[in-house]
């Protein structure tokens, strides 16, 4: 029962690092796939 009341306290942080980053690279990759210039 430990470790489950352990588990969002790792997982919040991580979701919340991993999935900003995951955003951030697909939206820029997405930017320069769709330049003009």
């Amino acid at each position: 029962m430990t470790t489950l009341s352990n588990l969002p306290s790792i997982f919040v942080p991580l979701v919340g690092l991993v999935f900003p980053a995951i955003a951030m690279v697909s939206l820029s990759l997405h930017v320069q796939k769709n330049k003009i210039v």
